[in-house]
């Protein structure tokens, strides 16, 4: 396949003055004449152009370019992955066309062990990023950041604001797990909670997430995708967003969730979705996304490898469940991160496709949870699921 047709090559006004050799541009391959050599990469990032998914959102087709600007300037550490900026994906005849390519290239980077970076664009592109771990072999477990749960049902087409409720009910059935992080009482409706309860899905409030923010990074640990629509960090730190809500997250909470991405071992592709350079100030906005990057590829360049559970590199614990209980929860220690996973078992003829699941990321706490004789919740909720 030629991919240079599919994509135009980076604006050079966006980094024709930038001198500074310790600047993120200088430690990346941009498309510019030549298209750069992707087979070799191990981080590529794409420029999303489509906005006709949310007529309400006009100019967030203008989002990747506004992000380059700032994102090239910024500084890089000595530790480096090689990254590959393919330019603007051009957009389809319809969105659904664009998802599709979307899917497709996603789809052949993921296959060759890239971790794909998605810039710019409204929330429905999210569809066709998931779409593209449909001929995996195992089951995708997905993380949604986003102030509304676009759960609506209303249209057949996927837009903005139903692109999850497409992705929860898509046939043949791939997803294992759902979460949904960032979401605010008020501009959702109680049924959609409901829904996701019902589907052993999980939702965590923005006020949840705030009472110990550490505890979302096991979610964040067992996710294959990321989507994040930057409507979820209040209007103060992005204003870049048509929604501009006046709560939300930080841009340093914004940015910490980047830095747990970045480490997932299993995590091969992060969108950041909705931002809309019209509403910026200063280019505020943009520069939040970029530390974003920033921390998405930092925390790649700290991956430890840790998807093999050998004695020589994990610690296994053994908790009984009550005293008069045969209940074991078998834990895992990383020697080198000192993260933590649980075994949660599954019956014997989903073996093939969920061998991967059984050992479940968790934290210190859920362990804490079990010396205490209890089940985890974490554990119950994996254990409905499996079963």
């Amino acid at each position: 396949m030629e991919l240079k047709i599919f994509f135009d090559k980076v604006d050079e006004q966006l980094y024709a003055n930038i001198h500074d050799e310790s600047s993120f541009f200088h430690h990346i391959v941009v498309h510019n004449e030549n298209f750069p050599n992707w087979e070799s990469a191990k981080i590529v990032l794409i420029g999303l152009c489509e906005e006709r998914g949310n007529i309400i959102n006009e100019g967030a087709s203008n989002a990747a370019n506004a992000i380059r600007k700032s994102l090239y300037r910024i500084k890089r550490n000595a530790v480096n992955a090689k990254i590959v900026d393919l330019g603007n994906l051009r957009n389809g005849i319809t969105k659904e066309d664009t998802q599709q390519r979307i899917k497709e290239l996603c789809e052949m980077f993921i296959e060759n062990g890239c971790f794909v970076i998605l810039l710019g664009g409204t929330n429905d592109l999210a569809y066709g990023q998931f779409l593209s771990y449909e001929k995996q072999d195992k089951l995708c477990s997905v993380v949604s950041i986003d102030a509304v749960i676009d759960l609506f049902a209303e249209s057949e087409q996927v837009v903005a604001q139903n692109h999850l409720h497409h992705m929860l009910t898509y046939d043949p059935n791939y997803l294992f797990h759902f979460c949904h992080l960032g979401s605010q009482s008020f501009l959702n409706d109680v049924s959609v909670q409901d829904v996701l309860e019902k589907l052993n899905f999980e939702y965590i409030r923005l006020g949840q997430m705030r009472e110990n923010f550490t505890e979302i990074e096991p979610i964040i640990r067992q996710a294959d995708m990321l989507c994040f629509d930057i409507g979820a960090v209040k209007k103060a730190d992005a204003p870049g967003n048509k929604l501009r809500n006046v709560f939300g997250l930080t841009a340093e909470e914004a940015c910490q969730i980047a830095w747990y991405a970045g480490l997932n071992d299993k995590m091969s592709s992060v969108g950041i979705y909705e931002f809309n350079p019209i509403y910026d100030q200063d280019g505020q906005t943009a520069f939040v996304i970029a530390t974003m990057i920033y921390y998405l590829v930092e925390g790649f360049n700290h991956r430890k490898g840790e998807l093999e559970f050998d004695e020589k590199h994990f610690m296994r614990y053994m908790v009984s469940i009550g005293k008069d209980s045969d209940q074991i929860i078998v834990f895992y220690k990383s020697r080198l991160s000192e993260k933590w996973w649980m075994e949660v078992p599954y019956p014997t003829d989903k073996k093939s496709l969920l061998e991967k699941s059984s050992k479940v990321p968790c934290s210190y706490s859920d362990y804490e949870t079990a010396l205490n004789g209890e089940l985890p919740n974490r554990w119950v909720l994996m254990h409905n699921k499996l079963f």
